[in-house]
């Protein structure tokens, strides 16, 4: 079998993350592997195009940033207590881009992520990240549905 060192993990700090957990624990433990938690906050260029300027996008994509970046070390503390093995990080960017590009320049072994997290016309309007990244992933990828655990 596979041995998976290097987990990476996905979120979007929504209540589905928090039920994606128990798996990458398990896995992680199974495997005695270090977890990767990514968040990516959506870029926000495409305000250009209606005149807003790039100082004020810029102000406040290092606003999220910086939002993101708390709400990270808020789920790591509540989610792995015993964070030895866990790393954070936040970018900017689109979702599925993000996370096949960390999955390659960080050398992962296996992919854990939910099948929902947006809903409605967000969903619409821009897909499925778990889709995208589960056909195109070069690492294996685990989907769990959150709304089918037990």
């Amino acid at each position: 079998m596979k041995d998976f060192k290097k987990i990476l993990f996905p979120v979007d700090f929504s209540e589905v993350s928090q039920k994606i957990v128990p798996y990458v624990e398990t896995m992680a433990e199974k495997f005695n592997a270090e977890v990767h938690v990514l968040f990516v906050a959506r870029i926000l260029d495409y305000f250009v195009s209606i005149y807003v300027p790039h100082s004020s996008i810029n102000t406040f994509e290092e606003e999220i940033l910086k939002g993101g970046r708390k709400s990270m070390e808020k789920f790591l503390s509540e989610s792995f207590p015993a964070p030895q093995k866990v790393k954070g990080e936040v970018v900017l960017g689109d979702a599925s881009e993000k996370i096949l590009e960390y999955v390659k320049s960080n050398h992962i072994d296996l992919l854990i992520m939910g099948t929902h997290g947006r809903k409605g016309l967000d969903k619409v309007l821009f897909g499925s990240v778990a889709d995208r990244v589960s056909k195109m992933c070069d690492a294996p990828v685990l989907l769990v549905n959150p709304f089918r655990t037990k």
